[in-house]
């Protein structure tokens, strides 16, 4: 874009940031004079109809009643959760700089690669060209959102797709359920019928993770010594180094987003292969609200296990396959075969003492997840299929430590003349040194290992 069309663009957006700000001081002012406040969405339109054109720059009535609807949504979504029980939710009473803002069908144009951004009236039309052409028929798109994320601006586009459609024998069946579990090393373990299964790897997302922390960390302790007081606007240095860790950030978000995406992607594809019509998915989010320590809480914070969630519900419902959760807990530390309780292994398999039951502990809880209901209660090894034949995906393959390197350009390098431990030679005999393969998913005699 040109300088004066992404001017007028963070204009729009600070703009909103001044809708949501009156809305606040309004609220305030009521509140302090003991009356109720304004939080639904046709009396805060009133009150904009009130201030009359012309108050908040460029920004259009729809633009506006956007911000309204999203003000609204948050209030009621928060006290929603405060009658549930929940007293963390918060009411929106935080400023914003700025303030996304949506067109619904109607009131934008869209030309190919060009789109007609609305603005008030007796401004000049705002013409925008987008980056790429818009994945959706012009007809299928109902609204447009513009956006900052990372110091980049963004148009979100909003489509209507149909369910997809089989050729007759093809669709999922109905009868044909497949159990789901949510994890970190694995993302998604999948347990269908006819013995398949599928594993889908998110060491890449891990190491994503860890990676973009330690960096953010190494860029703190280098800057610490000429960070400005609180208050202060800080040189052009400062501002430089905040722009750029700005950039950093938002290109973090959308590589993990991505890898999101391709990882509940190759759930459906593999569900779609298998004709699985439905999907049991475990819900963990039980282990939210366990003290488990700053680390523990630290990885349940970059698991987002909401955003997993919903999009392994948007996917499969457009390939016509249906989604239950269903409750997890006791999975993981329940042998499916005799129904007693074995302790939570510390690597991938789950053995049980007392049957000498042997399984990879994520397919184990997939199977037996397929096997609950909404409300249902735990299995027996007799209706548990557990997996034999195991497909392996792995996701966020555009992730940088996932090319032929193998290696993260932030992770420091060793010191010039070191090599590191060094590995034993291998004996004459041309012998492996690696311990043997073992296959799990067996049943072993009674005390062997």
């Amino acid at each position: 874009m040109t300088p004066g069309q992404r001017r007028r663009c963070f204009g729009l957006l600070r703009s909103a940031g001044d809708v949501w700000a009156c809305v606040l001081e309004v609220n305030a002012w009521r509140r302090r004079r003991g009356g109720a406040p304004l939080v639904g969405y046709q009396q805060l339109c009133r009150e904009l109809s009130g201030s009359g054109p012309g108050t908040f720059a460029d920004l259009d009535s729809v633009g506006a009643r956007s911000v309204l609807r999203r003000f609204s949504d948050a209030w009621f979504a928060a006290a929603k959760r405060r009658t549930a029980g929940d007293l963390s939710a918060r009411f929106p009473r935080r400023r914003r700089g700025l303030v996304p803002v949506r067109w619904y069908h109607g009131t934008f144009t869209l030309d190919g690669r060009r789109v007609r951004i609305p603005t008030a009236r007796g401004t000049a039309p705002l013409w925008v060209r987008l980056a790429r052409e818009v994945p959706y028929p012009v007809e299928q798109v109902r609204s447009v959102t513009l956006l900052c994320e990372g110091g980049r601006l963004f148009l979100d586009v909003t489509a209507e797709v149909p369910v997809t459609v089989y050729p007759p024998g093809e669709q999922p069946d109905p009868g044909r359920v497949a159990g789901v579990d949510l994890g970190i090393i694995h993302p998604y373990a999948v347990a269908g019928p006819d013995g398949e299964g599928l594993l889908v790897s998110g060491r890449a997302i891990r190491a994503e993770h860890r990676m973009h922390l330690a960096d953010t960390k190494a860029r703190r302790r280098g800057v610490a010594r000429r960070a400005p007081k609180p208050g202060e606007k800080g040189p052009r240095r400062w501002r430089k180094y905040r722009r750029r860790a700005r950039l950093v950030e938002g290109r973090h978000r959308r590589r993990v987003r991505q890898a999101q995406h391709e990882a509940a992607r190759s759930v459906v594809s593999w569900a779609v292969e298998q004709r699985v019509g439905v999907l049991h998915v475990g819900d963990p989010r039980g282990v939210l609200d366990i003290a488990a320590g700053r680390r523990h809480h630290l990885r349940l914070r970059q698991w987002q296990i909401g955003r997993l969630l919903q999009v392994l519900t948007d996917k499969p419902t457009l390939a016509g396959i249906t989604v239950h959760l269903v409750d997890e807990r006791g999975t993981s530390s329940t042998c499916p075969a005799c129904g007693r309780r074995v302790p939570k292994p510390r690597g991938r398999t789950l053995s049980c003492r007392h049957c000498a039951f042997s399984g990879h502990r994520d397919l184990v809880v997939a199977a037996s997840i397929a096997t609950r209901t909404p409300g249902g209660g735990p299995t027996t090894l007799a209706t548990v299929g557990l997996p034999e034949v195991v497909t392996h995906r792995r996701a966020g393959r555009h992730l940088p430590a996932t090319g032929r390197s193998r290696r993260d350009p932030r992770r420091p390098r060793a010191a010039r003349g070191s090599v590191g431990p060094r590995r034993p030679a291998p004996p004459p005999g041309g012998e492996s040194l690696a311990h043997e393969a073992r296959i799990h998913n067996t049943h072993r005699k009674p005390g062997e290992r």
